[in-house]
């Protein structure tokens, strides 16, 4: 992307609006938010307050609680995650911070977006860094659900020389007394200043062409008639321009005068108001003496208790710091006793313990059994071997007869 590539966090790379910086990047952030329907789908479901649109700008005097407003941001990335199509598992409030951000921000990496600054810029929870990382997080959820933003198109609107060159187009004649009715919709009552012109221009051509004479053959009490009768007809209606400088100024006159009324009666009520805030104000300074004079001799008596309080915790603190000396050096005899009792039961134990001669004698009683048996294991061997003996003589003797 190309916001990726020029964040431009170095200092010389920054112009003079980089304080305000956080503010551009929160703004859009919070326009991100509201086509991701955040309030709904995240806030409203984790019973968290709406966000005003310069939550995540600074801290120390936006928000009262800091580590609320990192919970927040955590909570915020891993929902714009989720909805980039990344699996993200939801933070909890007692997670490690420094774990938090490095899986935001290896997420981050994950959709592509470079990042060159160290995670302890988001441990803070605000701040530029802040605004970046969810404002790039917003913009890949957004493109997931196939939004885009549009460029705007703003309607055409004529200049002011245009408008002076439409005025200048069509000039009424000077005989023509312009009247200024406000009914729009009477329309079969206007007059058609070109047909009327072109009427006339045809007129003065014919009267001009040569040989011959034009005579009228009306009667002068019929046209006068007629001219009574269609003379409230001829009336040309003019209607008025939003864009002329006289609409302007009649508004401004307006709105001028609705000013000053405004103000005439707001300064009436103002001056009422300094007034009562006047009064009340001596009303307190004069019940304030009051008080001060009348606790003149409470407020002595409780400085002097005071001072009296201040040098009994002095000696007290003294007293103390000799007492708690006191106490460990008969700790650490006590502990030296307690060694010396436990060596002593030792020693005596030793001393007045026959365990060992019964060991001892249960050993020698265990030996003379397995002598016995070894004793008696050793004749049967004896008494085989002297059978084995007998036998081969006299297989040996019975070989020699049977030989003979």
């Amino acid at each position: 992307m190309a916001e990726d590539g020029r964040r431009g966090w170095e200092e010389d790379e920054r112009g003079p609006g980089a304080p305000h910086q956080n503010f551009v990047l929160m703004e859009a952030l919070a326009e991100k938010l509201k086509i991701l329907n955040c309030d709904q789908d995240l806030l409203e479901k984790h019973n968290m307050k709406p966000l005003s649109r310069h939550y995540f700008v600074s801290s120390p005097y936006l928000v009262a609680n800091p580590g609320e407003q990192f919970y927040v941001f955590t909570v915020m990335a891993a929902w714009l995650i989720n909805s980039a199509g990344r699996s993200f598992t939801k933070p909890r409030e007692d997670d490690e911070p420094a774990a938090t951000v490095a899986n935001i921000l290896a997420e981050l990496r994950a959709l592509g977006v470079r990042v060159d600054f160290p995670p302890s810029k988001l441990k803070s929870g605000s701040g530029e860094h802040v605004c970046f990382v969810l404002n790039m997080l917003a913009e890949h959820a957004l493109k997931r659900r196939g939004f885009s933003f549009q460029r705007p198109t703003y309607p055409t609107e004529t200049t002011e020389e245009e408008s002076m060159i439409d005025d200048h187009a069509e000039p009424a004649p000077d005989n023509v007394d312009l009247v200024a009715e406000e009914d729009e919709d009477d329309e079969e009552n206007l007059v058609d200043l070109e047909a009327l012109t072109l009427q006339s221009t045809l007129q003065e051509a014919t009267a001009n062409k040569p040989g011959e004479i034009l005579r009228s053959a009306l009667d002068v009490a019929e046209w006068n008639l007629e001219v009574e009768r269609v003379l409230p007809l001829l009336k040309v209606t003019i209607r008025t321009d939003n864009k002329d400088w006289r609409v302007h100024l009649e508004q401004m006159h307006r709105h001028q005068d609705a000013i000053k009324s405004s103000l005439s009666e707001a300064k009436g009520y103002l001056d009422k108001l300094e007034e009562d805030i006047s009064r009340t104000m001596e009303k307190v300074s004069s019940r304030e003496k009051y008080l001060n004079k009348q606790l003149e001799g409470v407020i002595s008596e409780h400085r002097a208790t005071q001072a009296q309080l201040s040098e009994v915790k002095e000696r007290y603190r003294g007293a103390s710091g000799g007492v708690a000396q006191r106490t460990q050096l008969l700790a650490e005899l006590c502990e030296e006793l307690e060694k010396v009792k436990q060596e002593m039961e030792e020693r005596g134990s030793s001393m007045s313990d026959g365990a060992a001669l019964v060991k001892i004698k249960q050993s020698v009683s265990k030996l003379k059994q397995e002598i016995m048996t070894t004793d008696v294991r050793a004749g049967v061997v004896a008494h085989m071997l002297l059978q084995a003996k007998l036998k081969r003589k006299s297989d040996m003797s019975f070989r020699m007869h049977a030989a003979a």
